[in-house]
């Protein structure tokens, strides 16, 4: 039976369950999902215009007690090659920064058991203290669960002092699959689902503008895919009139190169270019609620990242100018300004710089 009543459903922005969803996902055809998403996408982002922008992807340190399965970035403390950046290495790396056009971090890295709310507080009032027009995409969900457990306070409070000291927006990060089951297997010492969840919530609640992402195709079910994107979106519809909430959603697909998951559990990536750009479909079909989704860029390359615009995405993300967590795992796909431009242009949009939140770049 053909699922014209969901593609109805759907392109009238009403919410799809799980068991709907996943009828889509395994059972409509992917050029069917395609258009509908990107008549989805219309209403949400009226004409051609695909997103990008510019930024660097800093760590502030590599050295991680959660030890997830799927990283190769992370370090335990004392090892030869373990690090903190110094104040110095971020002064290099913003100037570089403004020099090719950027002015925002997206600044991330491991949860060192040495450092605590002060450490970042003092870090963000610095940054900003040299760099008044710099914008911070910082730590999220599992470095917030980890400071509020470590300092005994509550997510609201450790967001609070964050965006004091200079947070401008908190990535969608750790989200892997929103599943305990997959977590427990994945990234056991990272926040969990209902923790990641209301650190969003709260996040919402004080207006700090938020991303969601997925990193999916290692051991997640289909059902697993449909349950994390309907959290977003219950998530979503929770924010309070008017708050930025969830303002795009990133998925990417693992990335297996030297992993233990892949090295000691036998687990490769499920990537593959028609199954993306089923997941972007169906991500803009699940959640009616969120205006934007990026693609991929880093992961994917250029044809599927081309083929992503025609399938419900709006936007390529950034050219980042450095990135060292997928990379580690075996990503290698980066672009520059005329490029990402580019790749845009010849998938028949018109590239528009914008800032995190998404709005034009002036």
């Amino acid at each position: 039976m053909r699922p014209d009543h969901l593609y109805k459903k759907a392109l009238n922005l009403e919410p799809l369950d799980i068991s709907e969803g996943e009828e889509l996902y395994l059972k409509a055809p992917l050029d069917e999902l395609m258009y509908v998403a990107d008549s989805i996408r219309q209403i949400h982002n009226p004409g051609k215009k695909a997103g990008w922008m510019i930024d660097r992807n800093v760590n502030i340190t590599n050295i991680c007690f959660s030890q997830c399965t799927f990283c190769n970035f992370c370090r335990k403390k004392g090892s030869p090659d373990a690090y903190v950046t110094s104040t110095e290495e971020y002064v290099k790396k913003i100037d570089e920064l403004y020099s090719l056009g950027g002015d925002q971090l997206l600044l991330q890295g491991g949860m060192d058991p040495d450092l605590g709310l002060s450490f970042y507080v003092n870090l963000f009032k610095t940054l900003k203290n040299l760099y008044p027009s710099l914008k911070l995409h910082a730590l999220g969900p599992p470095e917030v669960v980890y400071l509020a457990k470590k300092e005994k306070k509550t997510y609201s409070y450790i967001l609070k002092e964050l965006m004091e000291a200079g947070l401008d927006s908190l990535p969608g990060a750790g989200a892997e699959i929103l599943s305990d089951r997959v977590r427990k297997i994945i990234s056991p010492a990272k926040a969990s689902v209902q923790e990641w969840s209301d650190v969003m919530e709260s996040a919402h609640k004080i207006n700090i503008p938020t991303s969601a992402t997925m990193m999916y195709g290692h051991i997640e079910t289909i059902r697993e895919r449909i349950e994390h994107l309907i959290t977003l979106r219950s998530i979503q519809d929770r924010k309070p009139e008017g708050a930025y909430g969830f303002i795009s959603f990133i998925p990417w697909p693992f990335q297996d190169k030297g992993t233990i998951l892949k090295e000691e559990y036998g687990i490769e990536s499920k990537y593959n270019g028609p199954d993306y750009l089923r997941l972007v479909a169906i991500s803009r079909i699940m959640l009616n609620n969120i205006r934007n989704i990026q693609a991929s860029l880093l992961t994917v390359g250029r044809v599927i990242a081309s083929l992503s615009l025609h399938s419900g995405a709006n936007d390529l993300g950034s050219v980042m100018i450095e990135e060292n967590v997928v990379s580690a795992a075996g990503s290698n796909k980066r672009f520059d300004v005329a490029e990402i431009q580019e790749i845009i242009k010849d998938a028949g949009f018109t590239p528009l710089r914008r800032n995190q939140k998404y709005e034009p770049y002036k």
